[in-house]
């Protein structure tokens, strides 16, 4: 028997039987390989034939009927594929053909609000999505432990209760975790007191993080920075998509989710430049570098996969063929370490790197600061600090020594 595998030899019986093929070939057109595929349609198969022991058609597949099949696969002895995140693949199929019911849920008090809040940030803060969403965890947590009514729980939060809930929650957090509760809450009340539900704005309530001034910037030399880049092997696919995105790190001082949500309409050939899609929605054009630009070409001629699903410039290397995530770039950059023989860093330290770099050959703060688009002068003082040889004639000698 052939230890090939073989997505059209799943046998699949029940409600989902119909769609099987279909969800072959979307599979294949995804990227997925034919291990990847068949594995879906096992699982499609074992869903497909719960469903038909309960006499479940599709139109009933509502969340909590998955819920009862995961519960039922636990107890038939399975260890994985036990959440809904294993079926997004097959949901989403489903979802496409409009096949799956509408989700008639009736939102409680609080997921009604955190829906609000979270259009009050995409919208009228300018945060983006991916902020939201860390935002959210912690509003949520906040707003179980009013008082129902929710509105009426909301009308006697206390200062105190503010500092108490930030209190707690640091002593059970890491001081990078306790500030993204810091800004969440700060940003809940916020909205909180625009919507009227709380009478004064208790911000200044919320205790603030913290912070060790004295740690400085730290960049990669010079040297290691090409290591990284001769690390990328540019004869594979993966190699011309990694040196790119080290590229774009390296020399225009990217930040991560900025070279994750570039987009193929985001590159003015002609003109020889890119938008970048930065933080606060704000849009920048910068220039195109000639080996920069030769970098994405490459890989976009020779490397980005033809069944792309969206425009991101840069593709998963493994199916699902979408864009990167910003997770996704600091793994390029911890791997091209590794490969040239360095401690893994963060996509973040590259962008020191180019800071320090400047600022080594002469360019000024306000420079650096157009440099990297930050908003406050205040963010590129912090490298003021890193030039050692401007500083020195600042330092005073030792009571007793010589200078």
């Amino acid at each position: 028997m052939s230890d090939q595998p073989a997505p059209e030899r799943v046998r699949v019986t029940g409600p989902l039987a119909r769609f099987a093929d279909g969800f072959r070939v979307d599979l294949v057109e995804q990227g997925y390989s034919l291990w990847g595929a068949q594995e879906q349609l096992y699982l499609l198969a074992h869903v497909s034939r719960w469903m038909q022991s309960e006499g479940l058609e599709v139109e009933a597949l509502t969340p909590d009927r998955l819920e009862r099949y995961f519960v039922w696969r636990r107890r038939q002895g399975y260890r994985h594929s036990l959440s809904p995140l294993s079926l997004r693949r097959l949901l989403g199929y489903l979802d496409g053909l409009g096949v799956l019911p509408l989700d008639d849920t009736v939102l409680s008090p609080v997921d009604r609000l955190l829906g609000e809040f979270r259009d009050y940030l995409l919208r009228e803060r300018g945060i983006k999505a991916s902020s939201a969403g860390l935002y959210l965890p912690t509003a949520r947590l906040f707003l179980r432990e009013r008082s129902e009514p929710l509105e009426d729980g909301l009308a006697r939060v206390s200062a105190a209760e503010v500092s108490t809930f930030v209190l707690r929650e640091a002593r059970q957090r890491s001081r990078r975790s306790t500030e993204t509760v810091v800004y969440a809450l700060r940003a809940l009340l916020r909205f909180l007191h625009v919507r009227g539900l709380i009478a004064e704005p208790l911000v200044e309530a919320v205790p603030s993080v913290a912070r060790r001034r004295e740690d400085l910037p730290r960049a990669l030399p010079a040297g290691q920075v090409k290591l990284l880049l001769d690390g990328c092997d540019r004869a594979t696919t993966t190699g011309r998509r990694d040196y790119a995105i080290v590229l774009l790190l390296a020399r225009l001082g990217l930040r991560r989710c900025e070279v994750a949500a570039l987009s193929l309409d985001d590159i003015d050939w002609r003109a020889g430049e890119i938008v970048v899609h930065g933080k606060g929605s704000r849009i920048d054009r910068l220039p195109l570098p000639c080996d920069i630009g030769e970098a994405i070409v490459d890989y976009l001629r020779d490397g980005r996969p033809r069944g792309a699903v969206d425009r991101a410039v840069f593709i998963n290397a493994c199916a699902p063929l979408c864009g990167i995530t910003a997770p996704c770039v600091t793994d390029v950059v911890r791997y091209a370490c590794m490969r040239a023989g360095i401690v893994p860093v963060g996509a973040h330290r590259l962008r020191h790197s180019v800071a320090t770099e400047l600022l080594r050959r002469g360019a000024g703060l306000v420079e650096i600061g157009q440099m990297l688009r930050h908003q406050d002068q205040t963010t590129t003082r912090v490298y003021a600090k890193v030039d050692r040889a401007a500083l020195s004639p600042l330092a005073l000698p030792w009571p007793g020594s010589e200078r």
